[in-house]
C-alpha cells in the first residue's frame, strides 16, 4: 500500500486514464456504426417501365405468321395445347393466359385459340399488343 508523507493514503482517483478509454470507444463505436449505414456501392440495373408479361404461373401462347402455335416458347398442335392447357388449369385454377398473334395471320387462328380457352374455363385472358409509334 503507497502511502504519502505522514502515512496518509490516496483519497482521489485519477481518472484520466478511464476517461480516455470512454473517448476511445465512442469513436471506434461511431466509426464502427457509419461504415455499416453506409453498405458497399453497386451499380444497380435499371428496370423497363413496362410491367412483366410473364408470371411464373402465366401462359402466352403465341401464334407466328405462318398459323403455327406456340405454347410459352414450345411448338405445339391446337390438341396439344388444349391437354397442357388443361394440366395446367387442374393445378391452378385461375391461371392466366396471353395470345401474342402475328399482325399477318387469318383472324379465325385467334379465335380458335380463345374459343380453346373458354372452353376449358379459362377466364384470365388476355391479348398483347404493340403501342403505336409516336
Amino acid at each position: 500500500m503507497d502511502l504519502r508523507e505522514g502515512n496518509e493514503p490516496y483519497d482521489d482517483i485519477n481518472i484520466t486514464p478511464m476517461l480516455d478509454l470512454a473517448y476511445v470507444l465512442l469513436v471506434i463505436f461511431i466509426i464502427m456504426t457509419t461504415a455499416t449505414v453506409q453498405g458497399i456501392k453497386v451499380n444497380l440495373p435499371k428496370a423497363s417501365t413496362t410491367p412483366s408479361l410473364a408470371k411464373p404461373k402465366t401462359k402466352a401462347v403465341t401464334i407466328d405468321a405462318n398459323g403455327q402455335v406456340y405454347l410459352d416458347t414450345y411448338p405445339v398442335t391446337i390438341a396439344e395445347l388444349e391437354s397442357r392447357l388443361r394440366s395446367f388449369k387442374a393445378i391452378t385454377p385461375d391461371l392466366p393466359v396471353v395470345i401474342k398473334g402475328d399482325t399477318t395471320i387469318q383472324y379465325g387462328k385467334v379465335v380458335e385459340v380463345m374459343d380453346l380457352c373458354g372452353r376449358l374455363d379459362i377466364t384470365q385472358l388476355g391479348l398483347v399488343t404493340q403501342k403505336p409509334a409516336k
